[in-house]
């Protein structure tokens, strides 16, 4: 069982950055794609940023030029980077690694989620 754990939410004003961590329990965390997510109050779950197994990295167009994922594989975390903070960032920010084996079934896996609250 894959275990997700974030951290480095906070308070932080407009114009401000922070720096949020996902660290997994699994022994196989390079094969892991993973992803960052954020459900704001009222709002429906949106896919932030996406780091593959092999690197490569996508990111919303809202968070774009400001946002950088990233991972270490010997830490097995993954890390979001968010710089020049906007009140519309804040939301709880979701961690999710997906698993696809060659010739076996996806799976996914979820963190519980660290507060981020962007003031003016």
């Amino acid at each position: 069982q894959v275990q997700l754990v974030e951290s480095g939410g906070g308070l932080v004003q407009t114009g401000g950055s922070l720096r949020l961590s996902c660290t997994s329990s699994g022994r196989i965390f390079s094969l892991y794609d993973m992803s960052w997510y954020r459900q704001g109050p009222g709002n429906q779950r949106e896919l932030v940023a996406t780091i593959s197994s092999g690197g490569s990295t996508n990111y919303s167009d809202s968070v774009k030029g400001r946002f950088t994922i990233s991972r270490d594989n010997a830490k097995n975390t993954v890390y979001l980077q968010m710089n020049n903070l906007k009140l519309e960032d804040t939301a709880v920010y979701l961690c999710k690694a997906i698993l696809r084996p060659p010739a076996g079934t996806t799976r996914d896996y979820w963190g519980q989620g660290t507060q981020v609250t962007v003031s003016s």
